[in-house]
């Protein structure tokens, strides 16, 4: 098996448990992976706590895909570094809680907005996924 620095541009793709301790499992895979890159430790520290925070979100607010998981996908080129997270889909079009000083819940998303250059939703037949991008604008479309 070769390594991120054998094949930097090599996009991942991981799936995970639909259970609350895939969310460390993850984080733990994507930042062993992206240090072995050349990125910056913010754009690596932002890459943590937004998979981290679009996994619970799939796992709290979504059902798993057909297999029981959720596929984490992750790529970087030219130092922008994109992560995907796809489940089964939910009730609700993922979309960044109002503040509020009480809710002990719902930051998830505001934190993504805030980190991310750019995020999105894409709605498919299977589900859903929900992406973002760090370190400089997606190459994907949406509009």
């Amino acid at each position: 098996m070769s390594s991120a620095a054998e094949q930097p541009d090599r996009p991942r793709t991981v799936r995970v448990p639909w259970t609350a301790p895939a969310v460390p499992r993850i984080r733990r895979a994507v930042v062993a992976d992206l240090e072995g890159r050349d990125l910056s430790e913010e754009i690596i520290s932002e890459a943590e706590i937004v998979v981290s925070e679009l996994v619970a979100n799939a796992i709290r607010h979504a059902k798993p895909l057909a297999d029981g998981t959720i596929r984490v996908h992750w790529k970087v080129k030219a130092g922008v570094v994109e992560i995907e997270v796809s489940d089964g889909g939910g009730p609700l079009t993922p979309r960044p809680a109002p503040r509020s000083v009480w809710a002990s819940t719902g930051r998830g998303l505001r934190i993504v907005r805030s980190l991310a250059h750019e995020w999105g939703v894409t709605e498919e037949r299977s589900g859903r996924t929900v992406w973002a991008s760090l370190g400089g604008p997606s190459r994907r479309r949406t509009h």
